[in-house]
């Protein structure tokens, strides 16, 4: 196949499901919203910025323009999250003409928008003549959806445009029912990223021993890092030996004040953001994976910290229901209530019954639903079949 990728070439998630098919042998070409020089045998690479991507750096590690500098540092990630919904979607039309001409260029099979905004809005605005697969993230419904007038407008054109979805829970498929996703048209319910590649996320040889705690979400809008920092003082009066490992949260203004205004600035490991080596090494130190979402689908961090053995904690939300059983491989609280996490986080470290219940079903679980070998085969073989409507 001939498939053109729209997606953040930086994104660990979007780089490990388009490496399948580079490794497959097909003609793969990507169409980048951000800045990126992916480590990948790509037929070629665009850089098509929207919503103001050409501001970031990379994921990589590669710093920010210095406007993006100075954004970053006055601009909480929330308030950066609501000026790209207000202002974002008027910078589609002219991507989107840019879009139109790498379609001419490249001629795809099929084209895959790997997120609604603003990959898929960007994609059905341009129009493809090939079919159009839109991957559905967590919160593209939850979120973004209704936030702003043009983002619903947006949201709902690409939904109606899409030839197949591609969700990774039930919750997203039903929902896009809703905002108007034709019931004939094809859909699968996959893992985000793909799977979990167990050759680098399995579990340490012995069960880990020291209480800590590790939250791999980063700062994200949709994840209540602020209920997580006041979680840890309520844990350490009780176990003071805890751990807290924060990877990706090195230098970001919003977690050193966390910390700092809550005496925890020695207490708590604030970490650079890591490569899935990196990850995968620290998770297999961990007791506990945190997930503090109030907006989610299935988080593959989330995962890959099940799958190296961690006992996880996330928030109480429909999706995160699908995966997680509360009291059995996991369990689940209130996003917005310090109390209800601690205790959920003091109740995993004390509890190595629970603990070791949960590990075993987690690992059936990865192995049932979310081995990346196994899911990116049904993903190929989903693609041949649009190709062949």
């Amino acid at each position: 196949m001939r498939i053109l990728f729209i997606a953040d070439g930086r994104s660990p998630i979007a780089l490990n499901w388009i490496g399948y098919f580079v490794g497959q042998g097909h003609e793969v070409h990507l169409a980048s919203s951000y800045s990126a020089k992916p480590e990948l045998n790509l037929a070629s690479l665009h850089i098509i910025p929207v919503a103001f991507s050409q501001f970031a750096g990379t994921i990589s590690g590669e710093e920010p323009k210095v406007r993006g500098r100075l954004i970053k540092k006055v601009l909480t990630t929330n308030m950066r999250t609501r000026f790209r919904q207000w202002f974002g979607p008027f910078t589609l039309l002219r991507a989107a003409r840019t879009l139109q001409n790498v379609l001419k260029e490249t001629q795809p099979d099929l084209v895959h928008a790997l997120r609604i905004p603003f990959e898929g809005m960007l994609t059905a605005m341009a129009n493809p003549q090939a079919p159009l697969v839109v991957s559905v993230w967590g919160n593209d419904f939850t979120l973004h959806a209704r936030t702003t007038p043009l983002m619903t407008h947006y949201t709902r054109k690409t939904v109606r445009r899409a030839d197949a979805l591609i969700t990774d829970c039930q919750r997203d498929l039903r929902l896009a029912r809703q905002w108007g996703f034709p019931e004939e048209r094809s859909s699968i319910v996959l893992p985000g990223a793909g799977g979990i590649q167990q050759d680098i996320f399995y579990p340490p040889e012995q069960p880990v021993s020291e209480p800590v705690v590790i939250n791999p979400r980063g700062l994200r809008a949709y994840v209540r890092n602020d209920t997580f920092f006041k979680a840890i003082p309520l844990v350490l009066a009780r176990r003071p030996e805890t751990r807290f490992l924060c990877p990706a949260m090195q230098g970001e203004p919003q977690a050193d004040k966390w910390a700092s205004d809550l005496g925890i600035r020695d207490l708590v490991e604030l970490l650079p953001r890591q490569n899935r080596q990196g990850m995968a090494k620290f998770f297999r130190q961990a007791m506990v994976v945190v997930s503090p979402s109030e907006h989610d689908g299935t988080p593959n961090s989330l995962l890959e910290g099940m799958a190296c053995g961690c006992f996880p904690v996330a928030g109480d939300i429909e999706s995160i229901r699908e995966l997680i059983t509360h009291g059995e491989n996991g369990l689940l609280t209130d996003s917005g209530d310090p109390h209800d996490l601690a205790q959920a986080v003091l109740t995993a470290l004390d509890d190595a019954e629970l603990r070791s219940q949960a590990h075993s079903q987690n690992a059936n679980l990865i192995k049932e639903r979310a081995e990346y070998g196994a899911v990116m085969k049904k993903a190929e073989e989903f693609y041949y079949s649009i190709i062949n409507i």
